[in-house]
């Protein structure tokens, strides 16, 4: 029978670089350093039931088979991509069966998020009876993805994709393996480093292409452009990804870095997000953290939609970049937003208290009978067009929602505020003083 490598044939780079122990893993010492917790299960030789969530490349499957070898455990290996419900329970029952001769299995299930509701749950008798020490492995949010119950019954570590250091080292064992070095000069061996955006597999099959060149080839970053493409951003438009690029784009914007939030916004278009998605997000923030600090940040956002809307990409996207820097660089407040939660929260404890009877309309002969619209004063017939009077329940007495910031267009809100605030007490007292005098007048009468 044919083997898939024979001599004439080597075996890939990143098979061949595989790791042979825990401590010739790469670019996770916070997980297998000194007190790093895989190092701690290890000198105990007590695995507990993880999930390795990290990006692509980072040494997932590699780490679930050291862990077994470590431990002296059974490795089985499933992918939720191809196994049925069939094959989890030949695997369940092939672990049961190993256990009774007292040897453990380690079940390492990759792209465990890719398995329904009902097959997640399968897994939770045998992990919760120790039939299987459950490695799983997953690109995506954990907390999105799995079972809580699932997730109760597992620890999870997070893998980081490879920093520029852990890629370097990758490829410095590539040329020892294969007793040369790579065809490339300096600057393109950086180049080559952060086309890999972190993922070791996919840097050793770069470097695999490199040396299948004739010898003697030296390439510039210019030919190894021209030889290589770049990897495609680790970005997923539902998942993760998704989530951590807007949040950046929201964080920087309220931070007032332009800088960062024009490079996030330019980060999510690289990975394929639909600027409308954005120019929604931009339309939010302009309303909860600029409010009324520039009542004309909305107006932007507003005016960055309509202008994709109507130009489409790329010409349009040059629009949402104006109003990232604008956005960015406008004086923040959050005073209406906190003024909105507030007013909700205050609405919800009050329940249906009714509004003072001046301020009803009475369409009707009874509802005036009954008082609706009695003493109500018109505030453009009143000195200053304002009357002053009470607009809240009775009995609930007037509170404080909206205040300000003193930044931007808020400052002369705020000055406004407290004008009306000063003339309603005036207008107040005037009604007072009034009603002192006619009870005094009725009492002499």
């Amino acid at each position: 029978m044919a083997t898939l490598f024979d001599a004439a044939t080597p075996r890939p780079l990143a098979d061949r670089l595989r790791p042979g122990r825990i401590g010739e893993i790469v670019g996770q010492d916070h997980l297998f350093g000194p007190d790093g917790p895989v190092t701690r299960m290890v000198q105990a030789k007590r695995l507990a039931s993880l999930i390795l969530w990290g990006p692509p490349g980072t040494g997932k499957t590699t780490l679930a088979r050291l862990l077994a070898e470590a431990t002296g455990m059974r490795f089985a290996a499933l992918s939720a991509v191809f196994s049925t419900v069939a094959d989890l329970r030949k695997a369940f029952a092939e672990a049961a069966a190993l256990r009774d001769t007292g040897r453990q299995t380690l079940l390492f299930v990759d792209e465990i998020h890719r398995f329904n509701r009902a097959q997640q749950d399968s897994f939770l008798p045998y992990v919760e009876d120790g039939t299987v020490t459950l490695i799983g492995a997953t690109t995506e949010n954990p907390s999105f993805e799995l079972n809580g119950a699932l997730l109760s019954r597992t620890q999870v570590l997070v893998l980081r994709r490879l920093d520029e250091a852990a890629l370097g080292e990758l490829l410095i064992r590539a040329e020892a393996a294969e007793g040369r070095p790579l065809p490339v000069d300096d600057e393109a061996r950086a180049v080559l480093v952060g086309m890999a955006d972190g993922d070791g597999r996919f840097l050793l099959n770069l470097a695999d292409t490199l040396y299948a060149l004739p010898e003697g080839e030296r390439l510039d970053t210019v030919r190894l452009g021209q030889l290589l493409q770049r990897r495609l951003p680790l970005y997923d438009k539902a998942q993760e990804g998704h989530y951590n690029l807007i949040s950046a784009l929201h964080k920087s914007l309220r931070g007032s870095d332009v800088d960062a939030a024009l490079y996030w916004f330019a980060r999510m278009l690289d990975g394929g997000e639909d600027p409308l998605y954005v120019v929604r997000r931009l339309i939010r923030f302009a309303v909860e953290d600029i409010g009324m600090a520039d009542p004309r940040a909305v107006e932007q956002a507003l005016a960055a939609q309509r202008a994709y809307e109507t130009l489409g990409s790329p010409e349009g996207e040059l629009a949402i970049a104006q109003a990232v820097v604008y956005l960015a660089t406008a004086p923040k407040s959050n005073g209406v937003y906190m003024a909105y939660k507030t007013a909700r929260r205050l609405a919800k404890e009050t329940g249906s208290l009714m509004p003072p009877m001046h301020i009803l309309n009475a369409p009707t002969k009874l509802m005036k009978q009954l008082g609706y619209g009695h003493g109500y004063d018109y505030d453009h017939d009143a000195p200053d067009a304002f009357s002053g009077r009470d607009y809240w329940p009775e009995g609930m007495g007037a509170r404080v929602i909206y205040e300000p910031r003193p930044r931007g267009f808020e400052r002369d809100i705020a000055r406004r505020l407290e004008y009306w605030s000063k003339l309603r007490a005036e207008r107040q007292a005037e009604m007072r003083a009034a009603v002192r005098r006619s009870r005094d007048e009725e009492g002499e009468a």
